[in-house]
């Protein structure tokens, strides 16, 4: 029976899989193999300029040949892999038997046939399955990052700064506690999300990708018996840290190094600290995201926003005149599920009995179904804001049948000119009570403060009584730093 959507256990892979393209080659298993293989071919090359007595530096023709493995790495490449490991039953061995397939291929030029076979032994040479386990993963992650993750969050971040700009100077009556409060602006609130965002995405940009290439259980103990003239700390390090060149494509044109940061210290395996600080991260811009929906949610309930109809589309199967928030309700479900993978492996994965025990390894896995659900309620947030229009007159409504909201300024006033009792008395005028205009005015008038006091009093509405909203909004506009 042939696999569809229909049967797929994972949403990401069935309902979703479209949506998830640009992420499936970095974090499948397919994904994993091609970075194992990277892993491999840089470390063999490395090797091969190490000036070791029994390992001549390979000719250009010989490394090409290497790069291209990588480089031109296929779907049909990846099951010659898996169908390795049907024998083997161990995939990091896999990935090294069909290296040393591919350089025994019959199909090679009889130089570099023989050129690879003084090395064959080379292939996967003083390595633990961990040290190619752990790059791939970091690089997996690296990929993710900067193809899927932080490019979408930027988009949010536009998007969120274009309505900041857009809505500046639109008049909103906050709800602090969900009841009436001081009057903001539609900009400012989308402000307020720009600027958290911005610094979330700057934690998660700045989380150092680690890697360690340093044998069984971290010491270099096999590398130093078999060679102990080399400094392996020192070729290790180039070899995680130095990046690889890319061509003006951005694709692979020469494997100098895996281009992470050199992990000096571990047991047999990477400590997993730098996952946790990524995942924290992500988590916190998902955390965010969530308060966003809600807040959105809750003003398209208010009728402060409208959405776009869209031809076709059915809100309620029995309601008609339904067009219901689910962009925004679908952008929270999907960021709780991906926040409680990644809490949980970012407690989990830093965490390993002894040197090493395998708790880590079907957890690890899960990356990738963390990504694509914060990837999807990243999507599911865009098409959601791009569906919004503001209601004006919902807006202004609501300001008019609010006046009571001018009772914080005209106490702040009397306060300043020492007015006794300011608060208690528009407690006294306001609280649980239907407050109209000329009520205000009323009391202003009789207020022993400067008439430049008075007058500024008596000049504002719920509607222009907005602080600095739109300064503060405008400052977090697209064409703001």
């Amino acid at each position: 029976m042939n696999q569809t959507s229909l049967q797929a256990l994972s949403p990401l892979d069935g309902r979703y899989a479209q949506k998830l393209a640009l992420l499936r080659p970095i974090m499948s298993e397919y994904g994993y193999m091609h970075r194992r293989v990277q892993v491999e071919i840089t470390w063999l090359i490395a090797l091969s300029q190490a000036k070791l007595p029994e390992f001549k530096p390979f000719s250009p023709k010989a490394t090409s040949y290497l790069e291209s493995l990588v480089r031109d790495f296929s779907l049909n490449d990846a099951n010659a892999i898996k169908d390795i490991e049907k024998t083997t039953n161990h995939d990091v061995k896999a990935v090294e038997y069909w290296i040393k397939a591919r350089l025994q291929d019959e199909q090679l030029q009889a130089e570099l046939k023989q050129e690879f076979a003084a090395v064959l032994e080379f292939v996967h040479f003083s390595l633990t399955s961990e040290d190619v386990n752990n790059t791939s993963h970091a690089l997996q992650i690296q990929a993710a990052k900067e193809q899927a993750l932080l490019p979408m969050v930027d988009a949010l971040i536009n998007t969120l700064s274009g309505m900041s700009e857009a809505h500046a100077e639109v008049a909103m009556l906050s709800k602090t506690h969900g009841q009436t409060a001081t009057p903001t602006t539609v900009g400012k609130e989308m402000a307020n999300f720009v600027r958290r965002l911005k610094r979330a995405r700057e934690r998660l940009a700045a989380v150092a990708l680690m890697g360690k290439i340093n044998g069984a259980v971290g010491n270099y103990n096999a590398q130093v018996v078999a060679y102990p003239e080399v400094d392996w700390p020192s070729l290790t390090r180039q070899v995680v840290q130095t990046k690889p060149t890319l061509d003006a494509h951005a694709k692979l044109e020469h494997l100098l190094g895996l281009g992470l940061s050199f992990q000096d210290y571990s047991t047999q395996i990477e400590p997993h600290d730098y996952m946790g600080e990524f995942f924290d991260a992500l988590a916190h811009i998902n955390v965010i995201l969530i308060d966003c929906s809600r807040d959105i949610w809750g003003y398209i309930s208010a009728g402060y926003f409208k959405q776009r109809l869209k031809a076709g589309e059915i809100g309620s199967s029995t309601m008609p005149h339904k067009v219901n928030p689910i962009d925004f309700e679908n952008a929270e479900g999907n960021l709780g599920l991906a926040n409680a993978l990644l809490k949980h492996m970012g407690e989990k994965l830093p965490i390993s009995r002894f040197q090493r025990d395998l708790s880590d390894s079907t957890v690890i896995r899960n990356i990738g179904v963390a990504f694509g659900y914060s990837i999807l309620a990243y999507q599911s947030l865009q098409t959601g804001f791009n569906k919004l229009e503001i209601n004006p007159s919902k807006l202004m409504e609501d300001l008019e049948l609010s006046w009571e909201v001018l009772a914080e300024p005209i106490q702040t006033v009397m306060r300043r000119y020492g007015v006794s009792g300011a608060y208690e008395q528009l407690k006294e005028v306001t609280r649980g009570q239907v407050v109209l205009a000329k009520d205000l005015h009323a009391l202003i008038e009789r207020l022993d403060i400067p008439q430049d006091a008075k007058s500024r009093l008596l000049a504002l509405t719920p509607w222009s009584y907005t602080g600095l909203a739109s300064t503060l909004a405008h400052q977090m506009g697209p064409n703001q730093k």
